[in-house]
């Protein structure tokens, strides 16, 4: 009879996991010789994101044989236990290329339930943000929450880039009370899970950017949806705030 595992121990593979291949990229990191090489969509990837993708799917097979795996470079390995892990190993592969320390590794691992347990590695910067459900979120081992801010004038909004906004949409945060800056990728979803932003939206974005979130922002006390408000990671696009103005925040986007 096979034991299911508990989240407990799920949480403590994903952020195993998360460290470990997040920490290989480093070999690579700020290579003046790093091969760049463009994927089929234009963006980039290099032997870092490979190398550590392979390296959790290799661990995965040994740990949790019968589990599916979905990853940005490798795609979908079906498995039969109900459980599925979903893994971007380098999330800012632009930054990434660039020698910019933003970049992380994203592991998480979905039931029945949803996503049990999710973590955002940052190599560069030696840090870890984590979360398991009914577990709690934490920063480097430490429990962590988003922030208490309530004024929309008081707000930092973060996003990848501007650039992927509709006009409309930019426009009306430009003209909202709240701070636009753009500590993107995961990073802005750590910021927020740990307080130090309350608010991160990405308008185009994929399944294995975002599956940590899902569990990371509301055991840190936020919210996270997609820009209709639903509480998904497959909708394309994403928005992680500390909860207190969320809706309104939604609405500012949607011109409501």
């Amino acid at each position: 009879m096979t034991v299911s595992p508990s989240i407990t121990q799920l949480l403590d593979d994903v952020v195993d996991l998360a460290r470990t291949a997040g920490d290989a990229t480093l070999e690579w990191f700020q290579r003046p010789d790093l091969d760049v090489v463009a994927k089929a969509d234009g963006s980039p990837v290099t032997v870092a994101d490979r190398t550590a993708e392979r390296t959790i799917r290799e661990t995965l097979a040994q740990r949790y044989p019968n589990d599916a795996i979905l990853g940005e470079e490798e795609g979908t390995s079906e498995g039969s236990s109900g459980r599925r892990w979903i893994i971007d190993p380098i999330d800012g592969t632009k930054a990434f290329v660039r020698g910019v320390p933003l970049y992380s590794t994203l592991v998480a691992v979905e039931d029945a339930d949803g996503v049990a347990a999710g973590a955002i590695h940052l190599p560069a910067l030696g840090e870890t943000v984590f979360a398991g459900r009914g577990l709690g979120c934490f920063h480097d081992g430490n429990p962590t929450k988003v922030s208490s801010v309530s004024s929309l004038d008081e707000f930092v909004f973060s996003a990848s880039g501007y650039d992927y906004f509709r006009e409309d949409v930019l426009n009306r945060l430009r003209t909202s009370p709240m701070h636009l800056r753009t500590w993107g990728d995961a990073y802005g979803y750590a910021l927020v899970a740990t307080g130090r932003i309350e608010a991160m939206m990405d308008p185009i974005v994929c399944v294995w950017d975002l599956a940590p979130m899902m569990v990371i922002i509301p055991e840190a006390g936020g919210t996270f949806s997609d820009l209709a408000g639903h509480a998904t990671h497959s909708s394309g696009n994403a928005l992680a705030t500390n909860g207190v103005r969320h809706e309104e925040i939604l609405k500012i986007i949607a011109g409501g």
